[in-house]
């Protein structure tokens, strides 16, 4: 299936919902500095500090039956990633996001869940290989769909760089039955996952990626903006564990 063709039409208009955030993502400037831009500073983020803000009623939910999950489901803290397979930033943030879960997860303490958030008019490839993540998880569960996506971001230069042929040969690669990989992808099963998920992003508030939000120990919710630096997400990292401690470092 044409990653182009994934767009659906939201419920009740006629326009396409990719529209809106690309609009936003295409000033040179913020993709320069990949930065996720909050299209909603309202009052629920008055208690906003640094680049990052505390918010109360944003529409995200935390761990479902169907997410991929890297770290203890039961973890105090949950980070929701809405990532992009092409996006540059999301490839580094992919190795940041990694490296706090091996520091904080080998307690239990921190869990990582990966959602697709592929942005069709910048990076036309995104959206299939965010299908072959989750034909990945079919056929070999939760740690192939990890090690699938892993390799996506290790082979791909970014910016839509990635031969579409590679995907085959990087589930050859991690152990995966070609034949039926190449089943499940050409069908085009996950497209729709992939698009809710998209979906899910855009009502959730976001605006670029890599957009997340981290599900704190005493239930609040903390606005992750853009690729971070690993010392940033610690402290948040930190304070969501300690809520006595500020978000902002």
């Amino acid at each position: 299936m044409d990653p182009q063709k994934q767009t659906q039409e939201s419920q009740g208009e006629k326009a396409n919902p990719l529209l809106i955030p690309i609009s936003i993502i295409l000033s040179g400037a913020l993709i320069g500095a990949g930065l996720y831009l909050s299209s909603r500073p309202s009052a629920s983020e008055v208690r906003s500090s640094g680049n990052n803000s505390v918010v109360d009623d944003i529409n995200v939910p935390s761990i479902k039956s169907d997410d991929h999950v890297f770290g203890n489901p039961r973890a105090e803290v949950v980070i929701i990633e809405y990532s992009d397979t092409e996006c540059p930033f999301c490839k580094t943030f992919h190795a940041t996001l990694k490296r706090i879960v091996n520091d904080y997860g080998k307690d239990g303490k921190v869990a990582w869940v990966y959602r697709h958030f592929p942005i069709a008019q910048l990076h036309s490839r995104a959206g299939k290989e965010a299908e072959a993540t989750e034909c990945a998880a079919e056929l070999g569960g939760n740690s192939k769909f990890w090690e699938f996506t892993d390799a996506v971001f290790a082979r791909t230069p970014s910016n839509n760089g990635l031969n579409p042929a590679e995907l085959p040969k990087i589930a050859e690669d991690i152990g995966l039955n070609v034949n039926k990989f190449e089943s499940c992808l050409s069908s085009g099963k996950y497209a729709k996952k992939v698009q809710d998920q998209y979906n899910e992003a855009i009502v959730g508030g976001g605006n670029g990626t890599p957009f997340s939000v981290v599900f704190a120990k005493d239930g609040q919710k903390i606005a992750v903006k853009g690729a971070q630096p690993y010392e940033v997400l610690k402290t948040i990292i930190e304070a969501s564990l300690n809520p006595t401690l500020p978000v902002a470092p």
